[in-house]
């Protein structure tokens, strides 16, 4: 599917972004991308698939990070081509948007680097939809000057995603204003509910989180007009190496993405 296309689709229906948050092995990736397609198959709904090649934020120095950049692409590559699945994955550093663009169909922006105008600008150039998380430190009116720095580049295949608000210390809280604000931009809007569950080094070198929550903010985004739903899974949360505790574990996957479709309008 062109990226135009993608991004139509996109703006007409409701759609899954899942996978593992950080690519472990390929042998992982490629059995939580075959389960999560046939859950959106079953519940006819497009599916992205998301899994980072980098986690450059992560809390600790000796935190697993990822296989880099040549070794996450080529993996992100075989998911496409095995799966016939669009992918993302987020970038951290302006020379990145080149290079993933010519694998992923969407770039993704982390919160911490929402206001980084070069990292915006390049991502936009590279004619790719791009997906920006809500910094934990805006609001969704803030969010108006990340979307016209993006139009300035022409392109206009954006996503907006919400991902919580810092609140008080190892604690984020999802103010859903912020997410019916950012929908009078015109574009869609993703709720990103796993990290909205997450306790931002909670656990002292690592981030924890509440999955338990997760379902019912999803239902709740629903209800205010969010169409697009991300969820990070893993086969075993517990055992996951990077934001396990705020995972949605793969066999409650599907329930889950039926229950919150139930509430879309």
């Amino acid at each position: 599917m062109q990226t135009s296309e993608l991004y139509k689709t996109l703006t007409q229906s409701p759609f899954l972004i899942s996978g593992p948050c950080v690519i472990e092995s390929e042998e992982n990736v490629m059995e939580i991308a075959e389960a999560v397609q046939k859950i959106a198959q079953k519940l006819n709904i497009t599916y992205i698939f998301k899994a980072s090649f980098d986690k450059a934020n992560r809390t600790s120095l000796n935190a697993y990070r990822g296989p880099g950049i040549q070794k996450g692409m080529e993996i992100l590559q075989k998911v496409k081509q095995r799966f016939n699945l669009p992918v993302t994955t987020d970038i951290h550093e302006t020379w990145h948007a080149k290079e993933v663009a010519e694998v992923v169909d969407i770039i993704q922006i982390p919160a911490f680097l929402a206001r980084q105008t070069d990292l915006l600008l390049a991502s936009a150039q590279t004619g790719r939809i791009v997906n920006v998380k809500k910094a934990q430190f805006l609001t969704g009116k803030d969010m108006v000057h990340v979307v016209k720095k993006l139009e300035s580049t022409q392109n206009k295949q954006i996503i907006l995603t919400e991902r919580g608000t810092s609140f008080g210390n190892n604690n984020l809280v999802v103010d859903f204003r912020n997410v019916v604000d950012m929908l009078q931009f015109g574009y869609p809007v993703v709720m990103d509910v796993t990290h909205s569950v997450q306790k931002p080094g909670g656990e002292g070198g690592k981030s924890g989180g509440d999955n338990q929550y997760a379902p019912y903010l999803a239902k709740a985004a629903a209800a205010v007009g969010v169409r697009g739903f991300f969820f990070e899974t893993h086969p075993n949360p517990a055992l996951a190496l990077s934001d396990g505790p705020n995972m949605v574990p793969l066999s409650d996957l599907e329930r889950v993405v039926r229950d919150t479709l139930k509430h879309v309008l």
